[in-house]
């Protein structure tokens, strides 16, 4: 059986898709960006202010659960300019986490008009 999380501290979702799903004791979110939650328009103009506002809008739909990023186990990170953005997207991605860090994967990949996207796993501890 799987749960909608929907809030609006986080960007809505622009198409067919949820925020956020529960199942068991899982968290899946859908791939977030830096939308702005009230007015839907990018956030930042280089990948560390875009990495903190897709952050937040993640962290939002955690939230939504009662989960925060302590509980986040696996991280799937869209770069527009993998070798150009990866450093200064990490040093804000690593801020928001305690080690040990969330297994993640990160790749370049052919965003539309944003230069991160960022979609997470998270457990509810028992």
């Amino acid at each position: 059986m799987k749960k909608e999380l929907r809030t609006t501290d986080g960007a809505a979702p622009v198409g067919a898709y949820s925020q956020g799903l529960v199942v068991g004791d899982f968290v899946y979110t859908s791939g977030a960006g830096p939308l702005d939650p009230q007015t839907g328009e990018v956030v930042g103009d280089d990948v560390a202010a875009q990495t903190h506002r897709t952050m937040q809008n993640l962290g939002a739909i955690l939230a939504a659960h009662g989960l925060g990023f302590d509980d986040v186990v696996k991280a799937t990170v869209h770069l527009q300019h993998l070798k150009r953005d990866f450093a200064a997207f990490n040093e804000v991605y690593k801020s928001y986490f305690n080690q040990p860090y969330p297994v993640r994967t990160t790749v370049g990949s052919d965003l539309m008009d944003i230069l991160v996207e960022i979609d997470f796993v998270a457990h509810k501890s028992a």
